[in-house]
């Protein structure tokens, strides 16, 4: 990873409104407006069970993941995105260690997500971190766009 340090973003912190704001921002550009979490993106930050973590370059959010454990049992990855001109430079995989082991830290037994089959990218990602294809889910993010539910289990002991 070139540079930039991983930052947890804190509910009461100064910075909440330019990070919120450059996350939308961000949101917007990658993801389909269905898939967006731009309008609602605030109110995600606030439940009780999630968090994010963010990477900032020169002043901004160059990436980012959201995860939340909305359950004892397992956690999720809600959200994992890194701006085009930082990619294939080691942020995303950064970021995803970094909530695996946040999410770690609740005893989760399991970590689970969504991708598109076809963003071979992110799918090489995942994979590279052991997360394992669960199945299909057809029709998940539109009537023409299937996922893959993957998932990461950890050792009881």
């Amino acid at each position: 990873m070139a540079g930039g340090d991983i930052v947890e973003l804190q509910r009461n912190s100064a910075k909440w409104v330019t990070v919120v704001e450059d996350i939308v921002k961000l949101e917007r550009k990658i993801f389909p407006k269905h898939e967006s979490l731009a309008r609602s993106f605030d109110e995600e930050l606030k439940k009780k069970n999630s968090g994010l973590l963010y990477i900032e370059l020169d002043g901004s959010v160059a990436g980012y993941v959201m995860y939340s454990w909305p359950s004892s049992l397992y956690a999720s990855i809600t959200k994992l995105a890194v701006k085009d001109s930082c990619r294939r430079q080691g942020y995303g995989e950064a970021l995803l260690t970094a909530a695996i082991q946040k999410c770690r830290t609740r005893n989760v037994g399991r970590i689970s997500l969504h991708v598109d089959p076809l963003r071979t990218p992110a799918m090489n990602l995942y994979k590279k971190l052991g997360f394992k294809v669960d199945n299909l889910i057809q029709g998940y993010y539109s009537s023409d766009r299937n996922a893959y539910r993957l998932y990461l289990d950890f050792d009881a002991s």
